[in-house]
């Protein structure tokens, strides 16, 4: 067996354990509402929410794996290549960790990205990256919250308008039904985004090393692809089953208390945003998306100070360092991998 073979399988192998953190990590983003109003209890939530993360892949185009596999130049026979990859992911491995025991809802997607670029940037300087990519998702840091804060906004106040002549217990009644799907389609949206971009990594790795055609279609109809699409979804419903309590009481009950009727429009908002950014190829922030429509729907029918600002400023300040700290973690575990 060459050393290039074992040093392929290995990066699979932690790029699945990646997408099992990911799913560890981001259970909150799909499940915090629908636990927070107690529709369903958290071992429900997280099975629901487990197999939602499957269903995306009868449903959408690997837009976004086709975006990650661009970001690090891929050098055939390369074997550094490889090396950049492992540490990628093991950066943003370690940073969702550390995140995850503060009970922080970072970006498991921007930890990715950050991790893969500073590995990159420590192999081959900055002309190892495709700066077009990484521009392209660094716009939606910004615009993936601001567009779940909008919708929510929008959404809660037409249902106000809509029930406004309901009583709230009916309301609450009608909410808690329609809650379950409203996560079943914001958890669709997030294994159809995150689940992607580990089949990212993992075809560039394939395509790198030779073992399958850099013309091949990543598809559940190709024989020689399927196996990493249903690898991929199955890490992340894993993922998801084992973990995510910690960050579900930061995400849905600290941030802001929700009524049924919040918490479906919230869902629903970072629904519609991920199935938008999932089309357009973009990977984007689900623990971003989710926490601007949570806040959305909040301030919309409540005062500004509904909402926990102290909270929110720090799982702000968590974003702002998610990219730069993976990056260094990842770019010091290449130089550590250099002396051996």
């Amino acid at each position: 067996m060459s050393c290039l073979f074992c040093i392929v399988i290995l990066a699979v192998a932690i790029a699945l354990l990646f997408d099992v953190m990911n799913g560890f990590h981001d259970a909150a983003n799909s499940i915090a509402t629908v636990v927070s109003t107690r529709v369903l209890s958290p071992k429900i939530a997280v099975l629901w929410a487990a197999f939602f993360n499957f269903v995306p892949m009868f449903i959408f185009a690997p837009k976004v794996a086709n975006t990650i596999s661009q970001i690090v130049i891929i050098q055939p026979d390369d074997l550094n290549y490889f090396i950049v990859i492992c540490c990628g992911l093991l950066g943003a491995i370690v940073w969702d960790a550390i995140t995850w025991w503060w009970k922080l809802p970072t970006s498991s997607s921007h930890a990715l990205i950050g991790g893969l670029a500073g590995a990159g940037v420590a192999y081959g300087g900055f002309d190892a990256l495709h700066w077009g990519m990484v521009i392209k998702t660094a716009e939606f840091i910004v615009l993936a919250p601001l567009l779940g804060f909008i919708l929510g906004f929008i959404l809660i106040l037409s249902m106000y308008w809509l029930f406004q002549n309901d009583h709230p217990a009916v309301v609450d009644k009608h909410f808690r039904r329609w809650q379950l799907v409203s996560a079943a389609l914001y958890s669709t949206g997030h294994g159809a985004n995150d689940a992607q971009k580990t089949m990212g990594v993992i075809m560039a790795l394939l395509i790198a090393a030779g073992t399958i055609s850099h013309t091949a279609n990543l598809s559940l109809l190709n024989p020689e692809t399927a196996w990493i699409i249903f690898a991929c979804h199955a890490a992340m419903s894993l993922g998801t089953v084992l973990g995510g309590w910690r960050i579900v009481k930061t995400m849905g009950m600290k941030i802001t208390k929700l009524k049924p009727i919040g918490g479906f429009c919230a869902e629903t908002a970072g629904a519609l945003t991920l199935f938008l950014a999932t089309q357009l190829g973009v990977p984007v922030s689900t623990t971003h998306t989710i926490t601007g429509s949570i806040i959305g729907s909040s301030t919309a029918v409540h005062p500004i100070s509904h909402v926990k600002w102290g909270i929110a400023t720090r799982i702000v300040w968590a974003w702002i360092f998610t990219i730069p700290c993976s990056a260094l973690i990842a770019a010091a575990l290449f130089f550590i991998f250099n002396l051996f």
